[in-house]
């Protein structure tokens, strides 16, 4: 067993025991440090229950009640009024909602709750329209006043016993958790100290205490992990001097000539940066972000011919060969009349040809490669490496781009996205990078119009919408969520890419050229259905999300996606990004029968803005950063206590403070060795901080 008291295991702490502890090892809950950073998840505030004899009329008012009735009908207007009615006491509250008969799902009878909003008299007695909803434990029924700690609980472990471990734990370790913050540091950003923070984090006198508590804990957490990111970024200006890539005028008429178009000012913007980053002496560690449609492809390859034109080699490389082989097929189409020698390098080639293409590489016979994973393995030797560009980043580990940069020699590297980040995740998963931002379109784009279809009358009307257009000339993606109808979850079975294709084929687009194409098809089935798609041959094609990234039809002008709520946000953003890409205007149709507010929420994101760094913000508000980076690299964000779906202000001045300690040299001043101690050990493995102590 350690010798530090916050590491012993929970059996070992007053009021557990071995079966408690299997239970809280549930919660990944292990040692007396687990319990006291275990902060708890919501809290009731007791403290403004108000007795309904005490009710103000136009005051928001919290009241305790059990459910006794719920009522949902139809009024005027085509709309619906749904009612939960309480029994406070003996005496009775109604609240009310117009038009979400989904929220009576969520009460059943005798449900003990607290509601607040504003009250009003309404034929008699207290009313509340949209009241916040807080569901109570049976132990709260007769709790008096206070604020009262709501912890995650599993099958076992009641909330009772949470609260007493958790008070236990405090009264008993506490006091070994050490104070990592000097005084002077915690006056000036007005902190609390670490012990009082901890108690008053679980068991708060009031609100006011609980946020002041929060916010210490939050704080630490999140400076942690951007001085963790600061001092990955000194380390890096510390290393060995990247090579010097001038863009002179010639240089960049030489370029731009290579394109048929006029770049954009967002894509003007980033090459400046760019260009400036290159002929620094510094290694570039820049993400380009761009929405759909944006031309980031076109300033990667801008900056591939600088580091080209200065004796170098460069890399592209995208997270899929479908997305590798779109980018080679864009830059095959812009350097065709170039002397840049190239290949193209994924998992698909013959022994012979990778061994050829391995040798061109180590000779420097080639000078742009563009791949997959296929460029990072252990074989692949270039010659005179300079810049590596890394597309769509979020899909790689974070740790994939320090590949490049190991060793005595350090390319610039480009971090490129077409998925629009929220804000908060800019400044965790890519706050050591400097940001460029393309966030205009390419004159001429044409606009797509999203609607979403939940009734049998729209979606006949969509259906007769869309094959008018078809028989104008125009051609329609069909989405569906999966290949095949999946025996546990009878709801797919219609949205499944096969049975879509074959109701299609004999129903709404009888007469059609109907193709299908998903991931379980064969590459050359695959790409002979996409052929045929491009060619105009197809006229609709039904797909699951193999067309989300790498397609480009300009014809293709209509979607439909098929029980659209069991897609993201930015999955949905990119799938639309598909169409309208051309000189028609596009037409997506969300076909969804959900009742669920959060995913009705997302559809009407989709309906209200085509801009994608919205709807990246949207998404983030709605399913947090877990579900909007993906499982794996949320495992790479590893805040203790950090929400950053609600800590965004905290964070911004978390990152600010970070900075400026390890920019101006105070962050090796002794009264922070505790600190820098604590993010070296946190961090020094992921972020390759080795060294950087």
């Amino acid at each position: 067993m350690s010798d530090d008291p916050l590491q012993t295991p929970v059996q070992f702490l007053k009021g557990v025991g071995p079966a408690r502890a299997e239970l809280l090892e549930k919660l990944d809950v292990r040692t007396a440090e687990d319990v006291l950073f275990d902060l708890p998840r919501d809290y009731l505030d007791l403290t403004v229950v108000k007795p309904v004899a005490e009710l103000e009329e136009g005051q928001v008012q919290t009241v305790r009640g059990r459910v006794v009735d719920l009522d949902g009908k139809k009024i005027s207007g085509n709309r619906t009024l749904s009612a939960v009615l309480l029994d406070c006491d003996g005496d009775f509250v109604r609240g009310v909602w117009f038009n979400q008969h989904w929220v009576l799902k969520r009460f059943q009878p005798n449900d003990l709750v607290l509601f607040s909003a504003k009250v009003k008299r309404a034929s008699g007695r207290w009313e509340m329209s949209h009241p916040m909803i807080q569901w109570l434990d049976e132990e709260d029924a007769e709790a008096g006043g206070g604020v009262l700690p709501i912890y995650r609980l599993t099958e076992g472990l009641n909330m009772q016993a949470m609260r007493r471990i958790t008070r236990q734990t405090l009264e008993s370790h506490a006091e070994f958790v050490p104070e990592e913050l000097p005084e002077k540091f915690r006056q000036y950003t007005d902190l609390m100290p670490i012990t009082a923070a901890l108690h008053g984090v679980h068991f708060p006198q009031t609100i006011e205490q609980r946020d002041a508590a929060r916010r210490r804990l939050v704080f630490q957490d999140l400076l942690e992990f951007q001085l963790g990111l600061a001092l990955r970024r000194r380390l890096r200006t510390q290393q060995p001097i990247s090579a010097k890539m001038p863009t002179t005028s010639k240089i960049d008429a030489r370029i731009r000539r290579l394109f048929p178009f006029e770049f954009t000012a967002g894509q003007n913007s980033a090459v400046a940066d760019i260009v400036q980053d290159l002929d620094s002496g510094h290694a570039m560690h820049r993400l380009l972000q761009a929405d759909v449609g944006a031309g980031k492809t076109a300033v990667a390859i801008y900056a591939t011919l600088v580091a080209i034109a200065a004796g170098y080699q460069a890399v592209l490389m995208a997270p899929t060969e479908l997305l590798a082989t779109q980018h080679w097929g864009t830059v095959e189409a812009i350097l065709a009349h170039s002397r840049v020698n190239r290949l193209l390098l994924t998992g698909s080639l013959t022994a012979g040809e990778r061994r050829q293409a391995l040798a061109d590489i180590s000779s420097g016979a080639v000078q742009l490669i563009v791949g997959t994973q296929a460029v990072i393995q252990k074989d692949v030797n270039f010659d005179n490496l300079g810049l590596v560009v890394i597309d769509e980043q979020h899909k790689f580990g974070v740790m994939q781009r320090a590949h490049f940069s190991s060793g005595d020699r350090v390319p610039h590297v480009l971090v490129m996205t077409a998925t629009p980040i929220p804000r908060s995740l800019c400044l965790t998963q890519f706050g050591d990078l400097d940001l460029s931002v393309v966030s205009d379109m390419p004159p001429g784009r044409c606009k797509v119009t999203s609607s979403r279809v939940y009734t049998a009358a729209a979606r006949k009307k969509a259906w007769e919408f869309i094959r008018r257009k078809l028989q104008s000339g125009r051609q329609a993606y069909i989405v569906c969520p999966r290949v095949q109808a999946n025996e546990s979850d009878a709801e797919t079975e219609d949205a499944s890419a096969e049975a879509v294709f074959r109701d299609l084929s004999d129903g709404e687009l009888s007469g059609f050229r109907v193709g299908l194409v998903h991931g379980q098809m064969d590459r050359e089935r695959k790409a002979a259905a996409m052929e045929a798609f491009r060619s105009g041959e197809i006229q609709a094609i039904v797909s699951t999300t193999v067309v989300e990234v790498g397609v480009d039809v300009p014809n293709a002008t209509l979607m439909v996606i098929y029980q659209a709520e069991r897609f993201g946000l930015s999955q949905l953003h990119q799938l639309r990004g598909r169409i309208a890409r051309g000189r028609f205007d596009g037409y997506c149709f969300l076909f969804s029968e959900t009742d669920n507010p959060e995913a009705v929420s997302r559809l009407q994101a989709m309906e209200r803005t085509v801009n994608g760094f919205e709807i990246a913000e949207t998404d983030f508000e709605l399913r947090g950063p877990g579900d909007v980076l993906g499982t794996r690299q949320h495992g790479d964000l590893p805040l203790r206590v950090a929400d950053l779906t609600t800590d965004g202000a905290v964070l911004r001045e978390a990152r600010k403070v970070a900075f400026q300690l390890v920019d101006s040299g105070r962050f090796d001043d002794p009264d922070y060795a505790p600190l820098k101690i604590r993010v070296l050990e946190r961090f020094r493995e992921q972020m390759d901080l080795v060294g950087s102590g």
